[in-house]
């Protein structure tokens, strides 16, 4: 349990609607991965950006890289960025959950093309999660844009999730 130092904003989930946590509020951190934090405030399960964590008299955990040797943006750091966003609610990463159905690197536009989709059309926490893979992937060395389009064919289905993750949530038969 901590106590908010300051108003923090947050989305409630999983509809996204914004909040704020008013200072010196209790809240319980249910989850805090990947730089972001769910907690619980009035009852109700909300998020908090992880650039929000002094709010909550927490550290940042920031994502970085090495200097970069050349001028490339290397797949293998977005997809190390990629793995450092987590769904509020089930505590495991984009990739792993399956979300992540494309990405496409153009060297000569500095540019990330990303395909992914969500557990549910309706998720209210779509542009949320959106927001914070571009965030992410504009940290990777070289990289000046991202572009995310959320794509709903192929249906999200629980085998695309990695073997480890059906395991962590008990969805693995």
């Amino acid at each position: 349990m901590v106590v908010a130092r300051a108003d923090c904003p947050a989305r409630r989930v999983p509809d996204g609607t914004p909040l704020t946590i008013p200072k010196d509020t209790f809240v319980t951190i249910t989850q805090a991965l990947g730089g972001n934090y769910t907690v619980t405030y009035h009852g109700q399960m909300v998020r908090v950006d992880g650039t929000d964590a002094a709010n909550l008299g927490l550290e940042p955990e920031l994502l970085s890289f090495p200097e970069p040797s050349d001028d490339l943006i290397h797949e293998e750091q977005v997809w190390e960025a990629l793995k450092t966003v987590y769904d509020p609610e089930i505590p495991v990463n984009l990739v792993d959950l399956g979300l992540i159905y494309e990405v496409r690197v153009d060297q000569n536009a500095r540019l990330v093309d990303i395909r992914m989709t969500l557990t549910a059309p309706a998720c209210g926490m779509g542009p949320v999660l959106v927001g914070d893979v571009e965030y992410r992937v504009r940290l990777v060395p070289n990289v000046d844009k991202v572009k995310v389009e959320l794509v709903f064919d192929p249906p999200w289905s629980r085998e695309m999730m990695s073997e480890e993750a059906q395991l962590e949530t008990g969805m693995f038969f």
